[in-house]
């Protein structure tokens, strides 16, 4: 159940969602720093926060494939349609 083609089609949905948002928000990032006046720290810091978000998603993905090998059954990432 884990692996099948409904949770692989979810897995792609959301790693399509993840990189949108990011492509997005790194492209409103250089206009909020003319726009708002925001010095470049600010910036940088945006920047590593929006990759620490991506980490923590990447970490948690792995550990839902790891537990669906594993156990079975594995953590509840996505619904499973029954």
């Amino acid at each position: 159940m884990c692996f099948s083609l409904p949770f692989l089609e979810q897995l792609c949905v959301w790693i399509v969602m993840v990189i949108a948002l990011v492509s997005v928000i790194r492209l409103v990032i250089p206009w909020l720093e003319s726009w708002a006046g925001l010095p470049a720290p600010v910036t940088a810091i945006i920047n590593i926060i929006i990759w620490a978000v991506i980490a923590i998603f990447a970490i948690y993905v792995i550990f839902v494939l790891l537990g669906c090998l594993f156990s079975g059954g594995g953590l509840s990432l996505f619904p499973h349609r029954v």
